[in-house]
C-alpha cells in the first residue's frame, strides 16, 4: 500500500511540474498591430518616467527630531 501511495505521489508531482513548465510561455510573438502599438506606447511611457526620475533632484533626507542619544552618566567620586 505504501509503495502504491508513493508511486501516485511521485506521478502527481511529475504531472504538476510538467503543467507548470508548459504554463510559462515566456516571449510570445503577435502579429496584431494594435497589440504592438500598445506595447510600444507602454515602453515609451516607462522610458520617459525613468528619464524624469533620473533628472529629478534627490529628495531631502528626513531627520528624526526628538531622538537624542544620551551619554552615560559619569561615575560618582
Amino acid at each position: 500500500m505504501k509503495k502504491v501511495s508513493l508511486a501516485i505521489l511521485v506521478s502527481l508531482s511529475a504531472l504538476t511540474g510538467a503543467a507548470y513548465a508548459q504554463q510559462d510561455q515566456g516571449v510570445v510573438m503577435s502579429t496584431d498591430p494594435a497589440k504592438a502599438a500598445d506595447i510600444e506606447q507602454r515602453a515609451q511611457d516607462l522610458q520617459s518616467k525613468q528619464q524624469a526620475m533620473e533628472s529629478a533632484p534627490p529628495a531631502p533626507m528626513k531627520h528624526h527630531k526628538g531622538m537624542h542619544h544620551k551619554k552615560p552618566a559619569a561615575p560618582a567620586q
